[in-house]
């Protein structure tokens, strides 16, 4: 059974106490402290973790099967939340799904300690599979859902590949914001590549 497997059936099935948002945020800020301090991934230890955030082990356990499942946590409470649609249009949906790229690629070149976060994960394939099982690809399927929206709502053309559509529109953000570290970011950027890609993708008018 994969990690994801395990996250999802642990948030199907709840087990333990209730938990406290305080204390998953304080072993969440423990982990991010150690990595702060230069502590290499491979160095932190359950143990150790629960000595820095001042709890348990078992209180850590309860909360998340291992290290790796805990890091997707620690990973994803490094980045800007989850983009809101508004749903006022299929433009307007598809620019709040690429806000959130270009704000983290903006937090991680202001922050030594998120592109050491961000390196160490990517050193671990067990925990990034799992971050693109649990994180990224919801956000995938979430696009997909707008783009579908689209095509049935004669917005888009229908003969192009839903997932060809997703990497037109999320690729140029991914460029500037990961790719090219020095290229800038500007506020209206989301809008502008939407609008550009949605120039090409829009059936052709009688």
């Amino acid at each position: 059974m994969s990690l994801a497997d395990s996250r999802a059936r642990q948030e199907g099935s709840p087990r333990g106490r209730p938990r406290s948002e305080a204390v998953e945020r304080s072993i969440i800020e423990g982990a991010i402290k150690l990595l702060e301090d230069g502590v290499p991934l491979a160095d932190i230890s359950i143990e150790r973790l629960a000595r820095t955030a001042g709890v348990g082990k078992a209180t850590i356990y309860r909360r998340w099967s291992g290290k790796e499942e805990l890091f997707v946590d620690v990973m994803r409470a490094t980045e800007p939340p989850d983009a809101e649609l508004p749903g006022t249009s299929m433009r307007d949906d598809l620019i709040a799904l690429l806000e959130p790229l270009r704000q983290r690629g903006l937090a991680s070149r202001s922050s030594a300690l998120l592109h050491n976060v961000y390196a160490q994960i990517k050193s671990s394939p067990k925990i990034w599979d799992a971050y693109q099982a649990i994180v990224i690809e919801p956000r995938r399927l979430t696009t997909f859902e707008v783009l579908r929206r689209g095509q049935r709502d004669g917005e888009l053309r229908d003969d192009v590949d839903i997932e060809v559509m997703n990497d037109l529109f999320v690729g140029p953000m991914l460029v500037r914001a990961v790719m090219r570290p020095d290229a800038e970011l500007p506020e209206d950027l989301a809008e502008q590549i939407v609008d550009t890609v949605l120039a090409g993708l829009r059936p052709a008018r009688p």
